[in-house]
């Protein structure tokens, strides 16, 4: 590995560890802290749906390169931190799950669509907009007996984490080589795509 992939790497691993800190900071050590933070932590990866958009930033992220590789990821996480909290606090917010079907078309489809050249303000909008959504789902789905800072805590680390499985790989297909890497990378975002508007439909 490169020694400029690897520092981007390390980068964006520390973005997600200074991201969780303040969530991780005020969980409870207790049964119940224990239970929410495991409780958290199992929703982002249990759900196909949540899990193909989280990989798809990180892709995303890394085929913008540069301070996206950790300044987009870290939006998703910050923002959908806002969207868990409205959801805790029982506040509605409309179309939530065809917001985040919605966002796996989306992102699959910026990805397959190379679109490597978007402003870092634009990119960090909508990976914003869209984590609003996700993190609505993980607030509202919360167990009643969880701790909510260990809950918060454990759904960020798990979003942090798939981040950086999605950065990595984007990273990784771009070591192939001009020729080869542009439409590996587009061919992924078009399955992110097609399998979101597979679970949209419903046939998935």
């Amino acid at each position: 590995m490169s020694n400029a992939v690897s520092s981007q790497l390390r980068r964006a691993a520390l973005t997600a560890v200074f991201a969780l800190s303040p969530a991780l900071a005020f969980a409870h050590p207790g049964h119940e802290g224990a239970a929410g933070l495991v409780h958290g932590f199992a929703h982002p990866i249990g759900g196909l749906d949540h899990v193909l958009a989280m990989v798809a930033v990180g892709i995303f992220a890394a085929q913008l390169g540069g301070r996206a590789i950790w300044a987009v990821p870290a939006t998703f996480v910050a923002l959908m931190a806002v969207g868990g909290a409205l959801g805790m606090a029982g506040i509605g917010l409309p179309f939530v799950e065809f917001g985040i079907l919605g966002s796996i078309v989306a992102l699959g489809l910026v990805v397959a669509m190379g679109w490597k050249n978007a402003p870092l303000g634009v990119a960090m909008a909508l990976v914003g907009f869209f984590a609003v959504f996700h993190g609505h789902a993980h607030g509202t789905e919360m167990p009643a007996d969880a701790s909510g800072l260990a809950y918060a805590a454990g759904f960020m680390l798990a979003t942090a984490a798939l981040h950086f499985v999605g950065v990595g790989l984007g990273l990784a297909v771009g070591k192939l080589g001009e020729a080869r890497a542009p439409r590996l990378t587009q061919a992924l975002g078009a399955v992110v795509a097609v399998a979101g508007l597979g679970l949209l439909s419903g046939v998935i």
